[in-house]
């Protein structure tokens, strides 16, 4: 049996001693455990004042190309560490190669416990005018804020300042543990007993269960460094250095909730992945479809360090350093366009990274505002929000049913795909996006009706700089939501630029902002005066835009339409070539008269029955029929008011003659 005796200096000649990433954390020093950790701190100054060597027993663990993994005794190996640590400090006549050798002793992936005890031996500590030697530490410069949150670490404070305590009157310290050799143990190794490493996990089991982000950290920088991505980097400047440093210190610092670090730094890669998945050509068809669809449904893929090729290794990269500096200086511009139910609560990156009901759209918008960060050194507020408001403008496309359901146009993985390589060809000039449409040949077909549109817009822009925000201020109407070639046509316009009447359209935008900026609830009267001056309305010979509806269920023998159950169903009515020009009148009405005067004014023509002229001019009608549903006998003498959508009979409803 291989039972040499080792004292830990011995131990850290002959091994680097590197705890294994299935380990625990280090739990000596923790508040519940420190009662513990203090009498074992006393044992071993006993000893040492005494002169009397003490065994601390067993260490077990393996051996691999002269690392020794320890599965049993990290926790008397760490406080043995800062033991030798802390006798380092007090007694400076010591020689450097001291230090370096105590460098030996690291965690294996744990890239923060590891750099906060290399850091410890690299700067000056004053151990002589200290009470509490924590304080120290977390005050220094060197000392990340996420540190802070890191179990292992926050018992290692813990335990220094027991040591600091305990230790602080004792001489000669070093020269005890490590000439005099007063604390020794048994050193085990396993391997040379034929244990496998099935059982040493199996012995193991106690040991933390690494998260989602640990064990993807740990296999992205072992295939960084395989593929050599960093090569020629400084060490700190690689990014196995950033993520546990600089990248989670600027997490805590801005985003911490529910100390959920972890998952901001799997929310923020995994839709970076998804959009470097879509534009790059690591994979391609059905499978690329999968796996976004799969990386949107789940930030903890564990084949998600497959998906990352040296392109986007390098953008993640960039990405974090771009969001580190702007928040640093205060500088990551304000989005103040309303984006309608995508509007984040603070900011798109506070959106990606708490991931709380992040859609396609969320990360599409996102992509394209790193786009335009990453592509431009000076940032613009004008410039920024223009390239925004663009790609806003396309992915407010809707698919708006005739019940005023508005389904985004971004649902499913094929559409999030074709949005992001439009967005990824139109940052080529997001620097100055109007100037980029009116003269680029786009090859993307994704939304393609509304694309068409930006480059009419841009050209306006380009033709009547003066007229911008007249078209901001349409496209930013709560029923227009970015899409305005209805009003546009309002205006006069069929084909050319030059024929829009700006000041109609300067006089349609007065009306929109009046009386179509407000969701309107189905039984609020100002909706109720819509409804019935839309029932003044003449196309072709007929006052009948109610007939954009009709279902193949019948109210008893009668035909059911309706009258606008819902305010959004109006969008809807804009998108239909035969029914648009009746909100088209209406608008053109407006601009001279309120829904009142139309109302009032209106006289009832020969062709028009009594039913509908009584609608339009009894106020108590509509607002009784809750439903806003009618059937029309196909004599169309009479109407009922529905009591609702569903009957298929006319029992118990109102008849108007």
């Amino acid at each position: 049996m291989n039972n040499d005796i080792y004292s830990f200096y011995e131990l850290m000649q002959t091994y680097k001693v590197q705890i294994p990433i299935i380990q625990r954390d280090y739990a000596q020093g923790r508040t519940k455990n420190l009662a513990i950790c203090k009498n074992f701190l006393k044992t071993l100054k006993e000893s040492i004042i005494n002169n009397k060597t003490i065994n601390l027993d067993f260490i077990y663990g393996n051996v691999d190309k002269d690392i020794f993994l320890p599965l049993d005794g990290q926790q008397r190996l760490t406080t043995l560490f800062l033991l030798h640590w802390y006798s380092f400090i007090k007694e400076t006549n010591l020689e450097h190669s001291d230090r370096e050798l105590l460098k030996k002793f690291t965690y294996e992936t744990r890239l923060s416990s590891r750099r906060f005890c290399n850091s410890l031996l690299d700067n000056p500590i004053s151990i002589h005018d200290s009470a509490v030697i924590s304080e120290q530490i977390l005050d220094s410069k060197w000392f990340f804020i996420s540190w802070k949150y890191d179990t292992t670490i926050r018992a290692m404070l813990k335990t220094i300042d027991a040591i600091h305590e305990i230790f602080k009157d004792v001489d000669s310290i070093w020269d005890a543990l490590v000439n005099r050799r007063m604390v020794i143990f048994h050193l085990l190794i396993l391997e040379n007993f034929g244990l496998s490493d099935d059982l040493y996990i199996k012995m193991n089991a106690r040991g933390r269960v690494l998260t989602p982000f640990e064990n993807f950290k740990a296999e992205l920088q072992d295939k960084a460094a395989k593929e050599n991505w960093e090569e020629g980097y400084n060490e700190i400047d690689k990014f196995s250095y950033k993520i546990d440093g600089a990248w989670t210190n600027f997490l805590w610092r801005n985003f911490r909730k529910d100390n959920s670090v972890d998952n901001a730094h799997m929310n923020f890669i995994t839709t970076i992945v998804m959009a470097k998945l879509s534009t790059g050509q690591l994979l391609k068809g059905a499978e690329r479809i999968e796996v976004i669809k799969r990386l949107n449904d789940g930030n903890s893929d564990r084949e998600l360090v497959k998906y990352i090729d040296e392109d986007t290794f390098r953008y993640i990269y960039d990405a974090y350093e771009l969001y580190c500096d702007l928040m640093d200086r205060d500088c990551l511009p304000i989005l103040r366009l309303n984006m309608w139910r995508h509007t984040p609560e603070k900011n798109l990156l506070y959106e990606i990274l708490l991931g709380t009901n992040t859609s396609y759209t969320h990360k599409i918008l996102f992509y394209a505002q790193t786009e335009y960060l990453l592509r431009n050194k000076s940032i613009i507020q004008e410039r920024y929000e223009e390239w925004m408001r663009v790609v806003r403008n396309i992915l407010s496309r809707a698919d708006i049913t005739v019940d005023g359901k508005r389904n985004d146009i971004v649902r499913s993985p094929e559409t999030y795909y074709g949005a992001i390589n439009l967005v990824s060809e139109l940052a080529e000039g997001c620097d100055n996006i109007y100037n980029y449409l009116n003269t680029a040949a786009l090859s993307s077909s994704f939304a393609r009706g509304q694309v068409k549109e930006e480059i009419l817009k841009a050209k306006i822009i380009f033709y009547k700089k003066e007229q911008k925000e007249l078209l901001f201020k349409l496209e930013d109407n709560e029923l227009l939501r970015g899409r305005i070639m209805f009003v546009l046509e309002c205006a006069d316009y069929r084909s050319s630029i030059k024929e829009i009447d700006f000041e109609l359209l300067a006089e349609i935008q007065a009306v929109l902002e009046k009386y179509f900026n407000k969701e309107l609830d189905s039984n609020n009267k100002e909706f109720d005066k819509l409804r019935r001056a839309m029932l003044t309305i003449e196309i072709n010979g007929k006052y009948q835009y109610y007939n954009y509806w009709w279902s193949y269920w019948y109210a008893g023998e009668a035909d059911k339409r309706k009258l606008f159950s819902s305010y959004r169903e109006i969008e809807y009515f804009i998108g239909l070539k035969e029914f648009k020009p009746y909100l088209k009148k209406l608008v053109i009405q407006l601009i001279s008269k309120n829904y009142d005067q139309i109302i009032e004014d209106f006289k009832k023509p020969a062709n028009m029955e009594n039913w509908q002229y009584r609608l339009m001019k009894e106020e108590k009608l509509l607002a009784d029929c809750k439903s806003k549903y009618i059937a029309i006998p196909k004599e169309r003498t009479y109407c009922y008011l529905l009591r609702g959508r569903r009957p298929s009979d006319t029992e118990g409803c109102i008849q108007i003659v």
